[in-house]
């Protein structure tokens, strides 16, 4: 009987040896061919031409390509003054230029097939195109023409007053970006990442054609452009269509243009309406430029403190303890963690969305678990996180437009784009140490800047807000 026994438990460890064996083998074959994939992406070709401008594209083979212009501009380098005039000088874009009127403008790219699409970031303009691979001649020669000669008629200025207007009272609807207007307001006041990107309404109004044209001839440098493109594109095309399109561009770059430091200021600012169903909040501390060798491993704290809203399936059986917190005890609506880069210093911390009871102890589980993240985070936490910042970087390539996005926005802020395998190479070396290395840099014992709109009377006070920020160590 006894030897039975003995047999059986032997049959059984060598089962379960085996299979774990052969768990280990597909882990390895499935890590295999998940990084033989990161070199299987097409290489991303960079030229720079004499004036400055540079070319940037990634040739996928397919019929249809994203081309745009990403222009080191945007509300950054504004002053109280004239803020506003870069989102403005966005909508005039397609209002006409010297050598189409709007009508054949809008036409042309229509009969093309084509989108033409413009945004306005803190650092960046951006004008874009998706069309056929065929159709990149013409997409260029609309892209070079909107922004070297555009007619600003005064007629289309006035009409687009109104516009901007109304698009101002939208954004005031949408609490979030309300939110984070105001954090930027308190975080960097007194300096231009402290504006909005829109502009105050007083400004819109004001806003002339020569402001209009003073913003274009100071900042659309050739230095200071990127002509990038995804898709069904040859790179040695696109350079020529640069050179022949892209003549009228000014070559140097003067001191007006250079980027200035903004200072972060730990502080708060509280926006009190009684009659608002949920208080919006958002904390932060200074966190790192786009440069920063802290970057990536600020991103993998930013995953393990991760988000959670109560609408989505599975929300019960997040993984974290704050997910289980916030679920448990019904603390908050929803949460999620946010890091904003710009090229010198950003913004890391947390927005959460709650009931006015339960702000005092949703802020207190956020600033534990920054303080987690300081001391005692996980090695099976930071592998987690890594899996997760992994795959969010390989889903947003679905399409030539993002990956358009990506080599613009990393030829500004890089100078280069960083490969895939070189992505993943250093997300790999970050480890529990690491984190907390970085975290105890960036959250421990830091003046944090705090926004608030909505019923925030249980918002706790600043200086109580600040005592959270470090934990007595005996």
């Amino acid at each position: 009987m006894a030897s039975k026994l003995a047999a059986r438990v032997a049959r059984k460890a060598g089962l379960a040896n085996l299979m774990r064996q052969k768990l280990a083998r597909r882990s390895a074959s499935t890590l295999s061919s998940y990084e033989e994939s990161l070199y299987n992406v097409p290489e991303t070709v960079v030229s720079a031409l004499p004036s400055g401008l540079r070319v940037a594209t990634e040739d996928n083979g397919g019929e249809t390509c994203t081309v745009g212009l990403w222009i080191d501009a945007g509300s950054r380098f504004e002053n109280p003054q004239n803020n506003g005039v870069a989102h403005f000088l966005e909508h005039m874009a397609f209002k006409g230029t010297s050598n189409r009127s709007q009508l054949q403008l809008e036409l042309e790219v229509e009969n093309m097939g084509a989108h033409l699409n413009a945004y306005t970031s803190r650092e960046q303009t951006v004008f874009y195109a998706k069309c056929f691979k065929k159709d990149l001649p013409r997409a260029v020669n609309i892209l070079s023409d909107i922004i070297q000669n555009p007619i600003l008629d005064e007629g289309a200025i006035e009409r687009e007053r109104g516009v901007i207007l109304r698009e101002m009272q939208e954004v005031d609807t949408q609490l979030e970006e309300v939110v984070f207007d105001h954090l930027h307001s308190v975080a960097y006041q007194g300096t231009p990442l402290g504006m909005t990107i829109l502009g105050p309404s007083k400004n819109v109004k004001t806003i002339t054609k020569a402001d209009l044209q003073n913003y274009i001839s100071t900042h659309y440098s050739a230095p200071r452009i990127v002509l990038a493109a995804a898709g069904g594109v040859d790179h040695d095309q696109l350079t020529k269509l640069a050179e022949e399109n892209f003549k009228g561009l000014k070559t140097t770059v003067s001191e007006e243009e250079k980027l200035r430091p903004c200072r972060f200021t730990g502080s708060e600012v509280r926006v009190r309406d009684d009659d608002m169903p949920l208080a919006h909040i958002a904390m932060a501390v200074e966190g790192c430029g786009w440069t920063s060798p802290d970057y990536f491993t600020l991103m993998v704290a930013n995953m393990i403190f991760g988000s959670w809203d109560r609408s989505l399936g599975g929300a019960r059986s997040m993984a974290g303890q704050l997910a289980n917190d916030v679920q448990k005890h019904n603390l908050a609506h929803n949460y999620m963690a946010f890091n904003t880069c710009y090229t010198d210093t950003g913004l890391w911390g947390a927005y959460m969305v709650c009931d006015r009871m339960t702000i005092d102890d949703m802020v207190y589980v956020t600033q534990r678990e920054w303080m987690r993240l300081c001391t005692s985070v996980t090695e099976n936490e930071v592998q987690r996180a890594k899996n997760i910042l992994k795959t969010n970087i390989l889903l947003q390539f679905d399409g030539t437009t993002p990956i358009c996005e990506d080599i613009g926005r990393q030829m500004l802020t890089y100078g280069r784009r960083i490969p895939l395998p070189e992505l993943n190479k250093r997300i790999d070396m970050i480890d529990a140490k690491a984190v907390k290395e970085v975290c105890n840099k960036y959250i421990y014992d830091k003046c944090p800047a705090v926004a608030g709109v909505g019923p925030v009377e249980q918002l706790p006070d600043y200086n109580r807000v600040r005592g959270g920020m470090y934990w007595l160590r005996l």
